[in-house]
C-alpha cells in the first residue's frame, strides 16, 4: 500500500489534533465521566479520532477555497455541538439527545437558568477554530495545499475504518451489549465518544420513529401478561376511601426528600410540611422517576404509570400517542379536570398532551395576573400562584381533579431578600446556597394555599396529594451537598437522594410514616383506588402503595433500582443497610425485572400501542389475541 503523503495533509492533520485533543481535555474537565482502568483511559483518548479523521477527511474531495472553508465550518459547528453538551451537563448531568434539541420552543422561557450556566471563559471552547481561522488567514508556509491522489484518500479512510473498529472492539471488551445499553447515555460516550454517540442517537431516533409505523397490537400481550401477573390487589379498608372527593395534586418543583424534618442554619427548612405529614400518609421512600423530560416527565409517570423515555421528552416526542391517563378516567367517573400552572401553555407542549391526557381545562399563563412585583426567576412567585388559583378552584364543578404545577423552586433558585423566610447556605456552591431559601418559600406557599382551602370550605372535601417532581441538586453539586449532609455523596448516596416528598391528606385520617419503596408510577392506581376506582384491566406498571401485597421495587430511568434490601446502581449492588458494595449476585433477581419493565414501557410509547387497546373487558391472553386477529 502506498504511504500517505502526510505533508499534503496539514491542514487537516491540524485539525483533527486540535479538536481531538480539546475533546479530550472536556472530556476530563467538564463531565464527570467514571474511569476505572487504564484500558477506559485509552478509550477515552482514542474515541473522538475516527469521527474527526471521517468528517475532515470528506475536504479532500474539494478545491483549497471549498476544503478551507468546510474545515473551518464544521470545525466551529462540531465545537458548538460540544459546547452545548457541556452546558446541558452542568445542569443535568446529562448528555444532550436529538429529541432534546427539538425542544426549541422552550429556550425562549430558559432565560435566568441557561445565563446562570455561561461563563466568560466559555470562549475557550472555541479556541482550536480561532487558531484554525488565523492559519487560513495568515497562511503560514508550512501549511500547503495539494490535491490528494485516491490513493492516498483511500488510504486515509482506511485508517479511519480501523480506528473506528479497533475503538469498537476494545469497547466491546470493556462494556458487552454496549449498544443496547442506550439509557446509559455516559457509558455511550465514554467508549464510542461524543461524536459517534449524537450519530448513533440520530439512528435511534430515527428507529423509533419506524417502531410506531411497524407496530400492531399483538405485541401488547406479553406486556399485558406482564403487568396482570404483577396486580397487587387493593387494601380493602383504604379501597374507596375518598370516593366522590375532589383532588388537589400539587407538584413540588426540583423538591428533594432531604430538606424534611432537616434544618438550615438552624431554621427548619419546611416547617409547613414538617407538620403537615403528621396529619398524612407521608411515603419517605418514595423516588423519583424522571429523565431528561424532568418535569414533564414526572406528569407523564404521575398520570399514566408509565416510564418516561430515557431520551428527550414523551410530552414532545409522541404526543400524538393514545393514552388512558388518570384525566381521561376520572372524566368517565364525573370529574371535572384541570391543570394549573402560570407559565405558557406551549411550554414542554403541555397545550398538545393535556388533550391527550384527557384534561378539560388547562389554567396557563393568561388565567393569571402576572407582573414584575408578583415574578422571580421563571415567573409568577408560588405565593401569589397558590392565592390567584383558589378562585378557579371555586368556580370549577365538583368534584374536581385539579393539577398544581409551582415554579418558584426552580433552578438557578432565585429569590429577593423580601421573599425569604430563611438565609441560604454558606458553602462555596451558589446554587447549593440558594436552593434553601426557595424551598422554604414554595412551603410557606403551601402553607397559605391550605389555610385559604380551608377558609374557602373546599379542605374537607379534597384529599390533597403532594409529590416533588425531580431533583433539584444534580450530581455536578456533589461536593457543598456532602458538605451539607456530612457525609460523601458516593453513588449509593447520590441515588438515595432521588428521593422526593410525597404525601397524601385524607381528611378525617389520621397520619402515618410509611417506609414503603416506593415512585411516582405507583401514584395513578394508588389515587384511582382510594377514589373507589377499579384499576386492575389498566395497562400501568405502578401499584397501589396501600396494597398489603405490594412489592418493594422501584425502578429509575436510568436502569438504577431499590428494593427494600439493595439498592442497584452504575452496575454495583448496594447493602441499603450501611450503604457499602456487595457481590452483585445479590440484585441479579431484580436486573432482569428492572430491565423487562423500562423496555415494556417503551414499546407502548414508540409503538403507540394503546390505540389497540380498545376493549378492556377482556380477560386472558387468547380472548386478547383473538380480538387482535378478528381486526386484522
Amino acid at each position: 500500500m502506498k504511504k500517505i503523503n502526510w505533508s499534503k495533509l496539514s491542514f487537516i492533520g491540524i485539525a483533527t489534533v486540535l479538536l481531538w485533543l480539546k475533546t479530550y481535555i472536556v472530556y476530563k474537565t467538564s463531565f464527570d465521566i467514571k474511569i476505572e482502568n487504564w484500558r477506559q483511559e485509552f478509550i477515552l483518548f482514542i474515541n473522538p479520532l475516527s469521527f474527526l479523521l471521517f468528517i475532515f477527511g470528506l475536504s479532500f474531495f474539494m478545491k483549497e477555497k471549498n476544503q478551507n472553508r468546510y474545515i473551518l465550518t464544521t470545525s466551529f459547528v462540531i465545537s458548538a455541538v460540544l459546547f452545548a453538551n457541556v452546558v446541558f451537563y452542568r445542569f443535568f448531568n446529562d448528555f444532550l439527545t436529538l429529541p432534546v434539541l427539538f425542544q426549541t420552543s422552550n429556550m425562549s422561557d430558559l432565560g435566568s437558568s441557561v445565563n446562570e450556566l455561561l461563563s466568560l471563559t466559555d470562549t475557550l471552547y472555541f479556541a482550536d477554530f480561532v487558531i484554525l481561522a488565523f492559519i487560513v488567514y495568515l497562511k503560514p508556509k508550512f501549511v500547503s495545499y495539494r490535491q490528494i491522489s485516491k490513493v492516498d484518500r483511500r488510504a486515509f479512510f482506511l485508517v479511519a475504518v480501523a480506528i473506528a473498529f479497533f475503538n469498537l472492539g476494545l469497547a466491546e471488551t470493556e462494556r458487552p451489549q454496549l449498544l443496547t445499553r442506550t439509557f446509559d447515555r455516559e457509558m455511550l460516550v465514554k467508549n464510542i465518544g461524543t461524536y459517534n454517540y449524537h450519530i448513533y442517537d440520530a439512528f435511534l431516533q430515527s428507529k423509533s420513529s419506524a417502531q410506531r409505523a411497524m407496530a400492531d397490537g399483538s405485541e401488547l400481550v406479553d406486556i399485558d401478561n406482564y403487568i396482570h401477573a404483577n396486580y397487587k390487589q387493593p387494601n380493602d379498608e383504604m379501597f374507596g376511601i375518598a370516593k366522590g372527593k375532589n383532588v388537589i395534586l400539587i407538584s413540588m418543583e426540583s423538591t428533594q426528600n432531604f430538606v424534611i424534618n432537616n434544618e438550615v442554619n438552624g431554621q427548619e427548612i419546611t416547617p409547613f410540611l414538617n407538620e403537615f405529614i403528621k396529619d398524612s400518609y407521608y411515603f419517605e421512600n418514595f423516588y423519583h422517576q424522571t429523565a431528561q423530560g424532568k418535569t414533564s416527565d414526572s406528569e407523564f409517570l404521575v398520570d399514566n404509570s408509565l416510564y418516561p423515555l430515557s431520551r428527550g421528552a414523551v410530552f414532545f416526542t409522541h404526543s400524538g400517542n393514545e393514552f388512558t391517563a388518570t384525566p381521561e378516567i376520572l372524566n368517565d367517573n364525573g370529574y371535572f379536570t384541570a391543570s394549573l400552572h402560570a407559565n405558557n401553555k406551549s411550554f414542554w407542549n403541555r397545550d398538545i398532551m393535556y388533550q391527550a391526557f384527557g384534561y378539560d381545562r388547562f389554567y396557563s399563563l393568561p388565567d393569571f395576573d402576572v407582573n414584575e412585583e408578583n415574578s422571580v426567576g421563571w415567573g409568577l412567585k408560588d405565593i401569589d400562584f397558590f392565592e390567584q388559583s383558589v378562585q378557579h378552584l371555586k368556580e370549577m364543578p365538583k368534584p374536581f381533579y385539579a393539577k398544581f404545577i409551582s415554579l418558584t423552586n426552580h433552578f438557578p433558585f432565585e429569590l429577593g431578600e423580601e421573599d425569604r423566610f430563611i438565609e441560604p447556605y454558606t458553602s462555596n456552591n451558589k446554587t447549593v446556597n440558594n436552593y434553601f431559601p426557595t424551598v422554604r418559600y414554595t412551603d410557606e406557599a403551601l402553607k397559605i394555599f391550605v389555610e385559604r382551602l380551608k377558609e374557602e370550605g373546599l379542605y374537607e372535601d379534597s384529599i390533597i396529594v403532594l409529590y416533588g417532581d425531580h431533583y433539584g441538586i444534580s450530581e455536578n453539586h456533589n461536593k457543598a451537598m456532602g458538605e451539607f449532609l456530612g457525609e460523601e455523596v458516593t453513588p449509593f448516596v447520590s441515588t438515595q437522594l432521588q428521593r422526593v416528598p410525597f404525601l397524601i391528606h385524607i381528611p378525617g385520617q389520621k397520619g402515618k410514616t410509611i417506609s414503603t419503596v416506593s415512585g411516582q408510577i405507583d401514584v395513578k392506581p394508588t389515587l384511582l383506588h382510594l377514589l373507589g376506582i377499579d384499576t386492575k384491566n389498566n395497562i400501568e406498571f405502578g401499584s397501589d402503595l396501600f396494597s398489603e401485597d405490594k412489592m418493594e421495587f422501584t425502578v429509575l430511568r436510568d436502569g438504577s433500582f431499590i428494593t427494600k434490601d439493595y439498592l442497584f446502581t452504575r452496575d454495583t449492588c448496594y447493602d441499603k443497610n450501611n450503604g457499602e458494595p456487595i457481590d452483585k449476585g445479590a440484585c441479579e433477581p431484580y436486573i432482569e425485572k428492572a430491565k423487562n419493565e423500562l423496555e415494556y414501557s417503551d414499546k407502548i410509547i414508540y409503538g403507540d400501542l394503546l390505540r389497540f387497546y380498545e376493549n378492556t373487558e377482556y380477560r386472558g391472553t387468547n380472548i386478547f389475541e383473538n380480538e387482535i386477529i378478528g381486526e386484522q
